[in-house]
């Protein structure tokens, strides 16, 4: 069993007022109510989910998607392998994905990616995003792990973040 630890949000600020957030999944705490009024405290207007279904019912929060709809904020569900990087499938969906989330990053808004534990999925998908918007990606990576040491875990999640559009 994996001991609780508290849910936190490091947050990545971006030239014009957005934000990127990373984290753990919500209910890794003990605290999944807690958890998702952390999340709109931040100011979320979007959350992404890299985990699978397995591991948010493991977590209980199968239900993150209705419960944050229910809060006015956007949720997608983009599962990637724990400690790997996307398959194909999932790679159509961030070229769908993408643009929305840029879009709310663009206005200033804040997206809010978690994976398991809050560093490799959730890192690579922050690190992606910072790509994407012109950051050379070694200086992005550092931005980020100044704020989640250990965000990045494997050469392939790098890979796919680093790569160019």
């Amino acid at each position: 069993m994996i001991t609780p630890e508290p849910f936190t949000i490091a947050t990545v600020p971006l030239a014009g007022g957005g934000r990127l957030g990373i984290s753990q999944i919500p209910g890794r705490s003990g605290e999944y109510v807690s958890d998702l009024k952390a999340i709109a405290a931040w100011g979320a207007d979007a959350v992404v989910s890299t985990t699978d279904q397995v591991e948010m019912e493991a977590r209980g929060c199968s239900d993150l998607g209705l419960r944050l709809r229910s809060m006015k904020i956007d949720w997608f569900h983009l599962p990637v392998r724990d400690f790997g990087g996307p398959a194909e499938q999932c790679k159509d969906g961030w070229r769908e994905l993408s643009p929305r989330l840029h879009e709310i990053l663009g206005r200033g808004g804040g997206v809010l990616v978690h994976c398991h534990g809050g560093h490799g999925r959730s890192g690579m998908v922050a690190l992606r995003l910072l790509v994407e918007r012109g950051e050379d990606p070694e200086t992005a990576l550092r931005r980020i792990r100044a704020v989640r040491p250990g965000a990045v875990q494997t050469e392939a999640q790098y890979r796919w973040a680093a790569a160019p559009r």
